[in-house]
């Protein structure tokens, strides 16, 4: 029989392992979710996806990443060449998610990039990423591999649909 005391302690270590994992993952009224990593180019690059939201009435802006596991972090686009081909690049500029939007970083479109990774991403594996904010300053999150994850054909673009060119085979250049 579970007893009062027994669920009172129970909650008490769900709350206590959890906020360190609330804690990282909310910062000034931003709420970063669904970080996974998957590794691609036979193990020597790798990309973060997550959705942020931005609960708050000021304008925000993801300005950069940071990550141990790579000796590069930029964050990336991909740009419609036409003729089926998406070119990914680099976002010197950052990402802006208007207050009180979401801005999804999803597979054919922004994402985190990791270039030179220094070490293997494999399936279930964690690791710290930090993310720069105009507003917020830092927020590190824990970000799980997930190499086994399928991309949904419609992704969410920054409160847009974005069709997702390469869950129909169709070529990425960079």
């Amino acid at each position: 029989m579970i007893t009062l005391r027994t669920l009172s302690v129970a909650f008490a270590a769900l709350f206590t392992l959890a906020s360190p994992l609330m804690a990282e993952e909310h910062a000034a009224g931003l709420h970063v979710h669904d970080a996974y990593a998957r590794a691609a180019g036979m193990g020597k690059s790798g990309a973060v996806f997550f959705v942020v939201h931005n609960n708050t009435e000021t304008d925000e802006r993801l300005a950069d990443a940071r990550a141990d596991v790579a000796k590069k972090v930029e964050l990336h686009t991909h740009k419609d060449m036409g003729d089926g081909v998406m070119k990914m690049m680099h976002v010197p500029e950052g990402f802006a998610i208007p207050a009180g939007e979401i801005h999804e970083l999803a597979r054919g479109g922004d994402h985190v990039m990791l270039m030179g990774l220094t070490a293997d991403l494999k399936n279930g594996d964690t690791f710290p990423l930090t993310l720069v904010f105009d507003q917020a300053g830092e927020v590190t999150i824990e970000v799980t591999v997930d190499n086994d994850r399928q991309a949904s054909p419609m992704q969410m673009q920054g409160g847009h649909m974005q069709h997702d060119h390469a869950a129909h085979g169709m070529k990425s250049g960079g």
